[in-house]
């Protein structure tokens, strides 16, 4: 399957920006699980588990001291990467699904 950035109508990338904010090292970890999903999709835990609604996936990086997360969904026979952040309680922040989710819904609306 192919991965795509998700989009925002002006043309920034928020996924693509906030990974290469990261690290070298970093952006590795993730690229390389990025790369296990894309060529073994679908994929259960560790790595990726369903959230809970909204047709959202979690990808679970794990990362020296600390984990990376990335929401995505499948549209189209592609893998769409919503949102990413670095985690930092036990449970996804309601912030964070929820910007996900209005992006996944842009998605899904535009069918693209």
């Amino acid at each position: 399957m192919d991965v795509n950035f998700y989009q925002e109508p002006n043309g920034n990338e928020p996924v693509r920006k906030w990974l290469k904010g990261l690290d070298k090292e970093i952006r590795s970890i993730i690229g390389e699980d990025l790369k296990r999903v894309q060529h073994r999709w679908p994929l259960g835990l560790p790595l990726v588990r369903p959230m809970k609604n909204g047709g959202l996936w979690e990808l679970r990086s794990t990362l020296p001291n600390r984990i990376a997360r990335i929401l995505f969904i499948t549209h189209n026979a592609k893998i769409v990467l919503l949102h990413g952040f670095i985690k930092k309680t036990e449970s996804t922040p309601d912030q964070d699904l929820e910007l996900a989710k209005k992006r996944a819904n842009n998605i899904r609306r535009n069918k693209k």
